[in-house]
């Protein structure tokens, strides 16, 4: 279950920071460097705090499956600024991603014992850690901080998971329910311009 979400959340992630990087026009490495943050740099930062070694430096899989999105995507051109903002690919694939994380960090986090605090910050900093980060490196503000629903669906998918652990519910047939849901919820907040009140 985990290794399911974890590779859907790279590939998604992978297109995600490929998009950002043709947006920012980035040379090779820029655009390789958002790319890997994007898609790796949050679960990264999960594995750290749990006290694990990164999934991603024992495993050949993730940056394989990394090169060959890049690989694809240049191929079939999607690098063009016009075909990527705000599309429906773009938004797809981000909120797979953001969804894929959600489940992989709270289900590190639960695996490991934590409490609801922690699930919520693995949840949340797997989802969107990456991208933060990749925005200060590209100098933007990060999205999370513009679009307040986004890192709250990672949150309600973190608190999700610790309820059905509590209760004894985590299978493959609720985590997929969860991953539904979680899209549905995401598309349907971007496109309904659903926004936590401004201070």
């Amino acid at each position: 279950m985990f290794e399911i979400a974890e590779y859907i959340g790279i590939i998604a992630f992978a297109s995600s920071g490929f998009f950002v990087a043709a947006r920012n026009k980035l040379d090779f490495l820029g655009t390789l460097i958002s790319v890997f943050l994007t898609a790796l740099g949050g679960g990264l930062i999960r594995d750290i705090a749990v006290d694990r070694t990164p999934y991603t430096f024992t495993h050949n899989a993730p940056a394989l499956t990394i090169l060959i999105v890049m690989v694809l995507l240049v191929l079939f051109r999607f690098n063009k600024r016009d075909s990527i903002e705000n599309k429906p690919f773009f938004i797809l694939s981000d909120s797979i991603g953001l969804i894929s994380f959600s489940i992989t960090g709270s289900l590190i986090a639960i695996e490991a014992g934590l409490n609801l605090t922690g699930v919520l910050a693995l949840a949340f900093v797997t989802a969107v850690g990456g991208g933060i980060i990749r925005d200060v490196i590209i100098n933007e503000i990060p999205f999370v901080l513009k679009t307040g629903f986004y890192g709250t669906i990672a949150l309600l998918i973190g608190l999700t998971l610790y309820v059905l652990d509590m209760y004894g519910l985590i299978s493959f047939f609720t985590t997929s329910m969860v991953f539904a849901a979680g899209i549905a919820l995401r598309i349907v907040a971007y496109y309904k311009k659903w926004a936590i009140p401004m201070v």
